[in-house]
């Protein structure tokens, strides 16, 4: 392809810098050349030139909390009845919506089934489907009777769970799951309010032992962890075993602040707001009540999450939004709804939640030149009609995003290029 040369755009960088007119150069998949104003970039008769019309080019939205194997379900169960071929099937559209929905990346907090996520992560890195690039995640390892443990005594059920007890098991699971190609083991390592008694939240459902035999296998083999920790002490064993990221930490007091400041430069938080919102307030319709909601803990988790995550953000944790999309309340395509709860609910600018869903987000990928529009780096791009600092719901709607380059290619175009109304799908984009 030519290189290719926006002109007429409010930049967005994504460090949280005021926006700016200005132009940007692609060549091949690199931005090449950024420069404030027009005209500043000497024009090529070899280039093609994109006149965005005074809209904001942006960094492609990482999504730190991707459920793509989820089926949009309302039980856990409902996973399991889905056969191998018709979820990798699912999974296929939904990474593809992700990517239409502006999303180039993804890292995962869990998968449904054990390879699923390796292969979708293979297949797209290969050029065979598009969607954006993922870190794979292992399905979620419970303890029985925590989260996610789908089982009766009478009966087998299955979610998104693999079932792993004592030492010996936890040990065998993780070099399973290696061996199979994640890049990132999920571990339950507290209780949750859905789950088990009253209270359940606020409790391990791992024992120490248990917890340092994952990381010890994980570290060993070069694999990165992540946790479902709301419980204060799971939060305490996350950082102690060196978890890379933490999801939740919504009961967290006292020295865990500390703890989780003298490591700030070393985790990511995200705290999945977007499907405790909903659940409280929009899916009465699948049978969850106020009263249920009540007794679940939800409104007091929405109430307490500003507090924990305004304590967080003075100490210069990075937080990303990433809200556990993908069940019937909280459907995959809708992820962008969490930045707008960083604005509302946890108290951050939309530059400042922009900037966590791309500067950041490039940092959770562990790519050094993702997540920036700066020269050198990877050319994931989004031309979106209108200005999302201005207006952070913009980006809820997929009309408004004209344009998704992902590695320097366009995945969706949908702007005036020579007088003609061009758009190109996925498959004319790897023609």
């Amino acid at each position: 392809m030519k290189p290719q040369l926006f002109t007429n755009v409010k930049i967005f960088d994504g460090t949280g810098a005021p926006t700016f007119i200005g132009e940007v150069l692609v060549e091949g998949n690199l931005i090449c050349t950024v420069a404030p104003g027009n005209g500043s970039i000497a024009r090529e008769s070899y280039y093609d030139v994109i006149d965005g019309k005074g809209m904001t080019l942006m960094p492609g939205l990482v999504e730190a909390h991707a459920h793509v194997t989820y089926s949009n379900m309302a039980k856990f169960n409902e996973l399991g009845q889905i056969p191998l071929e018709e979820h990798t099937l699912l999974t296929l559209q939904n990474v593809k919506l992700m990517l239409d929905s502006g999303f180039t990346s993804l890292y995962s907090a869990a998968s449904a089934k054990f390879r699923l996520e390796v292969a979708i992560r293979n297949a797209i890195d290969s050029g065979k489907f598009p969607g954006p690039r993922m870190r794979a995640a292992s399905p979620e390892l419970v303890a029985t009777g925590g989260l996610g443990d789908e089982r009766q005594y009478h009966m087998h059920h299955q979610g998104f769970e693999v079932i792993a007890d004592g030492t010996d098991e936890v040990r065998r699971t993780v070099r399973t799951l290696v061996r199979e190609g994640v890049d990132t083991v999920k571990v339950n390592i507290s209780g949750d309010p859905f789950y088990g008694r009253h209270g359940f939240g606020h409790r391990l459902s791992y024992t120490e032992a248990e917890v340092a035999a994952a990381a010890e296998e994980a570290h060993m083999r070069g694999a990165w962890l992540s946790c479902h920790a709301r419980a204060d002490d799971s939060v305490k064993l996350a950082l102690k075993y060196g978890f890379r990221v933490i999801y939740h930490c919504d009961f967290i007091e006292g020295e865990t602040y500390d703890l989780l400041e003298a490591k700030r430069d070393s985790v990511f938080l995200a705290p999945a707001i977007g499907a405790i919102y909903t659940a409280a307030y929009e899916a009465e319709a699948w049978g969850i009540t106020k009263e249920f909601a009540e007794s679940r803990e939800l409104f007091a988790m929405i109430e307490g999450c500003p507090k924990v995550y305004g304590e967080l953000k003075k100490r210069g944790l990075r937080i990303l939004p990433g809200g556990d999309y993908g069940f019937a309340w909280n459907p995959i395509g809708t992820n962008a709804r969490d930045l707008e709860h960083f604005v509302n609910i946890l108290g951050f600018t939309p530059a400042e939640s922009l900037m966590a869903a791309t500067k950041w987000g490039g940092e959770i990928m562990d790519i050094p030149n993702l997540g920036l529009i700066s020269d050198g780096y990877l050319a994931d791009l989004l031309l979106v009609d209108g200005d999302p600092v201005e207006n952070i719901k913009l980006l809820q709607d997929r009309d408004n995003i004209k344009v998704v380059m992902k590695d320097g290619v366009y995945y969706k175009r949908l702007i005036k290029t020579a007088g003609m109304l061009e758009q190109l799908n996925a498959r004319e984009a790897f023609a």
